[in-house]
């Protein structure tokens, strides 16, 4: 199987899925992402503000606004830079909502919620096609904690992904929350993939 063959039968599942059902999974996230961040001691979260198939994780943003240090994206060209999360957003190309552009150069996170559409047997991301994220982690100074989050779990044991390809720490699906040594050890066991957090 390729990347590209993975990303096209990933996204056919998420088209696929129930709109009716899509509140429970998103709950499901917000649940596991909020326990998670909360135990955290990071105050520099990264965080996006979910488009057409994504997990949306509003709920998470707004239980944390006030305790933590949030950032959304900023489109730049065929990348991003990270801005404070600032209200009210403005709707920009192909209806993405970003917050005002910033002066500040922000380059250290403690915490990256990245969204994905696969992850493969590598625990790298599968994204839209675009690599915007791939061509920001670069810019960092450090590696911070990388959460992937998906509406619903499409995963490969193969490794499709290339070696640019951002590599996650956990991920969180509505069944649950995933460690990528877990993961490993589960694709190799055939053991139950998830776990409850």
């Amino acid at each position: 199987m390729t990347k590209s063959d993975f990303r096209s039968d990933c996204l056919k599942k998420m088209r696929s899925l129930s709109s009716a059902s899509k509140r429970y999974r998103d709950a499901k996230v917000n649940h596991y992402l909020i326990k998670i961040l909360r135990k955290e001691k990071g105050k520099r979260i990264l965080f996006y503000w979910p488009f057409g198939f994504e997990a949306d994780i509003r709920k998470t943003i707004w239980a944390l606004r006030t305790k933590k240090s949030l950032y959304l994206p900023f489109m730049e060209g065929e990348s991003f830079k990270m801005v404070p999360l600032r209200l009210p957003l403005e709707r920009k190309a192909f209806g993405i909502y970003e917050p005002r552009l910033s002066n500040l150069n922000i380059k250290i996170i403690d915490v990256a919620i990245v969204p994905v559409v696969g992850v493969d047997g590598s625990f790298r991301r599968i994204g839209f096609g675009k690599g915007m994220y791939d061509r920001f982690f670069p810019t960092l100074k450090s590696k911070p904690l990388t959460i992937f989050v998906q509406s619903h779990p499409c995963l490969s044991a193969e490794k499709v992904c290339d070696d640019y390809d951002i590599s996650g720490d956990l991920l969180i699906t509505p069944r649950g929350v995933d460690t990528h040594k877990e993961y490993h050890v589960k694709r190799t066991t055939n053991r139950k993939r998830y776990r409850r957090f």
